[in-house]
């Protein structure tokens, strides 16, 4: 059992994982294939792993609602949401293969229920959270700008040239504002950027490695 639970997976991990750095590095028509052929494999099991989650999430909600616990009222909001969304995606097909010619307009395309709802319900609700994170985010830059060494002046002087040139007042202020604030998101922040980006890149690539020759194991349930 151990071997079925342990040492198989750690077995696929370790071939796949170095099948598939020496196919990044072959430009093979058989090695492109494989790709081709993994990646709809990968396609199938997110879909897969989707459906799981969506049966998960009634699941637990539909928990919710027979208990009466604290909130359920919400849960049949979910159940809502989930019946008029699989509703919306699934009816105009169905409808469209019923009849002779298509009379609905499917899927995720312009015009379809699909997206009239990520228009007038998701998209909305999207802008307020955000607008609700405007506020959180203001607190915090107060809190972050207070001078109390040389780091956080920096950051408040910037923070300052970037908000004025984004608005008219800093051009009528003056003109090297704008420029200033160019300047900044066009050289040091994008360098910062690229160096948070190699880290992360390098931290990816240990890990997968990690993974690959058995020394992470936490995917197993392993500690």
């Amino acid at each position: 059992m151990v071997f079925l639970k342990k040492q198989i997976p750690l077995l696929i991990a370790l071939v796949t994982g170095i099948i598939f750095i020496i196919q990044f590095f072959v430009p093979h028509p058989a090695s492109q294939n494989l790709q081709a052929w993994v990646t709809k494999w990968i396609s199938i099991v997110t879909g897969t792993a989707l459906l799981l989650g969506l049966t998960s999430l009634i699941y637990l909600h539909y928990q919710k609602v027979k208990n009466k616990t604290t909130g359920w009222g919400f849960s049949l909001v979910v159940f809502l949401g989930v019946f008029i969304s699989l509703m919306a995606g699934f009816l105009p097909t169905i409808i469209n293969w019923l009849t002779p010619s298509p009379v609905l307009t499917a899927g995720m395309t312009k015009g379809s229920p699909l997206i009239w709802i990520f228009n007038n319900s998701i998209a909305p609700l999207q802008a307020s959270m955000f607008s609700l994170i405007a506020f959180f985010m203001a607190s915090a830059s107060f809190r972050a700008f207070r001078i109390k060494n040389i780091q956080a002046t920096v950051l408040l002087v910037s923070a300052m040239i970037i908000m004025l040139g984004q608005i008219p007042l800093g051009g009528l202020i003056s003109s090297a504002i704008p420029d200033t604030m160019t300047w900044i998101l066009t050289v040091p922040n994008i360098a910062v950027r690229r160096a948070i980006l190699f880290g992360v890149t390098l931290g990816a690539i240990a890990t997968s490695l990690k993974i690959i020759f058995g020394i992470e194991q936490s995917y197993l349930g392993s500690k």
